[in-house]
């Protein structure tokens, strides 16, 4: 794609070779793929929605995983930006769930084998994904599960392990599940992956007093223009039932 010339001929059929390579049943079965330059713009759409499902096309829906969770940030910082919340609080003024934690000795140590935290989870912790809680790479290496990993999947809580977005309940029974369990680590000591974006949704939700659907509808996606973004589709029922997490709609968090 030359420097004067723009979108090329030659450089186009380049585009469109390197998004078919992606696309296959062992692969993945669509892709969407975007090119612009001044006031050129090419789109491909190949491949299927699933496979054996309908074609991609142009607006087809797609979820954006965790692309929710920079966007559950947004939304956090805005309600912090009308004072419903700071960001140095501690998260418990609003979920008592997460109060007075206990911190497992060993991330891979029983349930009960327990130490008290050293100081409270902070909305800033969840923020970071540093609230001691959420996916680490060793959990994954292990022989056999973790005992807080197996309870996560007893729980039905799907913050540990690929997205599920049919299995949570609604966010007080999730949260309340959640506060029933020990800290892998303590707050602010490391990061883990996932789970602070979905107790984020909780947290805004009961600051504004809003679903989290409408908090992410009236502080992101209208001020911004963005219609054909949303918590779920009307084709697709609720995703987390008001938790943030990776499944979301191409466009559509949840």
């Amino acid at each position: 794609m030359g420097a004067a010339a723009g979108l090329t001929a030659a450089g186009l059929k380049g585009l469109h070779a390197a998004a078919e390579r992606h696309v296959g049943d062992k692969k993945v079965p669509g892709v969407v793929a975007l090119v612009a330059r001044g006031g050129q713009v090419h789109v491909e759409a190949l491949g299927r929605l699933a496979v054996g499902g309908p074609p991609v096309a142009r607006d087809s829906i797609f979820r954006i995983a965790s692309t929710t969770k920079p966007i559950t940030a947004a939304a956090t910082l805005a309600v912090a930006a009308e004072r419903l919340i700071g960001l140095d609080e501690p998260a418990g003024r609003l979920l008592p769930e997460l109060a007075g934690r206990r911190v497992l000795r060993a991330m891979d140590g029983p349930l009960d084998d327990t130490v008290p935290a050293a100081r409270a989870i902070t909305v800033g912790d969840l923020l970071m994904f540093t609230f001691g809680f959420g996916m680490v790479g060793e959990m994954f290496a292990a022989p056999q599960p973790w005992p807080v990993v197996a309870a996560t999947q007893e729980l039905r809580l799907a913050t540990i392990g690929p997205p599920d977005p049919p299995v949570p309940p609604d966010p007080d029974t999730w949260i309340a599940a959640l506060g029933s369990l020990p800290l892998l680590a303590q707050p602010g000591e490391r990061w883990m992956y996932n789970t602070g974006a979905q107790v984020l949704g909780v947290l805004a939700a009961r600051a504004t007093g809003q679903p989290f659907s409408e908090v992410l509808a009236t502080r992101i996606f209208e001020p911004l223009g963005m219609p054909d973004t949303g918590f779920w589709t009307a084709d697709n029922p609720p995703c987390r039932n008001g938790l943030p997490a990776d499944p979301g709609r191409a466009g559509r968090v949840g």
